[in-house]
C-alpha cells in the first residue's frame, strides 16, 4: 500500500500486515479519542470501531481535530467515518452512535475486538470498561484526565497504581482496591497538577488531549507490532 510506504520502511511489511488485520474499538471521540482515531487510521489499522453519540459543537474547535466551521452541528461518528475514508479508503469502519453506559458495554463489544482505547469522560463508565476488558482478557489502554492542564510534556504511559495528582486516577485506584483487582491497568495520565478553575465547564486546550490521544494510539500500535506469530 503506497499510502503506508513510509511507515513500512520504518517497521517492515510484516508489521504492516499485522496492523491491517487488527480491530480496535475506540470509546469516545472527543479531544483524546479523536486524535487516537486519526493516528490509528494513518498507521494502517485495518478495522476501527467507533463509539460516540455527540454532535460537534463550536466549543470543540479549540481542541478536537474533527471540529471545523463546516462540521459544527453534525454527527461526530458520521464526520469521522468520512474523514477516515478520505485518509485511507481501505480501512473498515464500524460506527455505533450511542451513549456509552455500563449497561450497554456488552453490546459495544459484540464485534471482534483486538484492542480497546477508553477515551470516555465518565468515571463509572471508565471503570466499567476497565473491568469488562480485564474480564474478557481484551488488551486496552485508558486515558485519564486531560482537562485543566496545559503542559503536554507531563504526559506518560504507566500503570494506574503508579499515578498521583489525577482526581480520576484516585477514584479508580480506590475502586480497584475495593474490588481486589490485581491486574495491570495501563493508562495515559499527566503528572501536571490540574489548575483550580471555578467553572461549570471543564477548561481544556489542544495540547494535552491531542498528545494523550497520540500516546494511546502509539501504545496500541507498539503492542501490535511486538506480537509474534499473529
Amino acid at each position: 500500500m503506497e499510502e503506508l510506504s513510509r511507515l513500512s520502511l520504518l517497521i517492515g511489511q510484516e508489521q504492516i500486515r499485522k496492523l491491517s488485520e487488527t480491530n480496535v474499538l475506540v470509546l469516545g471521540l472527543g479531544g483524546v479519542g479523536g486524535y487516537t482515531v486519526e493516528a490509528l487510521a494513518r498507521s494502517g489499522i485495518g478495522h476501527l470501531i467507533l463509539v460516540d453519540y455527540d454532535k460537534i459543537d463550536i466549543t470543540n474547535t479549540n481542541r478536537q481535530i474533527i471540529a471545523l466551521k463546516s462540521t459544527i452541528g453534525k454527527s461526530k461518528i458520521a464526520m469521522w467515518k468520512q474523514r477516515i475514508l478520505d485518509i485511507r479508503n481501505t480501512c473498515q469502519i464500524t460506527t455505533i452512535e450511542k451513549k456509552i453506559t455500563k449497561e450497554n458495554l456488552e453490546e459495544l463489544f459484540k464485534n471482534k475486538i483486538d484492542f480497546v482505547v477508553d477515551a470516555c469522560d465518565t468515571i463509572e463508565v471508565k471503570y466499567g470498561i476497565i473491568k469488562y476488558c480485564l474480564k474478557q482478557n481484551v488488551p486496552f489502554i485508558s486515558c485519564l484526565g486531560t482537562g485543566k492542564r496545559m503542559d503536554s510534556t507531563m504526559l506518560e504511559i504507566t500503570d494506574l497504581s503508579k499515578t498521583n495528582y489525577d482526581p480520576i486516577a484516585r477514584i479508580l485506584r480506590k475502586k480497584i482496591k475495593e474490588d481486589q483487582i490485581k491486574a495491570k491497568i495501563p493508562v495515559v495520565w499527566s503528572r501536571e497538577i490540574p489548575k483550580k478553575i471555578n467553572s461549570d465547564q471543564i477548561p481544556s486546550s489542544i495540547f494535552v488531549p491531542s498528545v494523550a490521544g497520540i500516546l494511546c494510539a502509539n501504545y496500541i500500535v507498539n503492542q501490535i507490532i511486538k506480537q509474534e506469530g499473529k
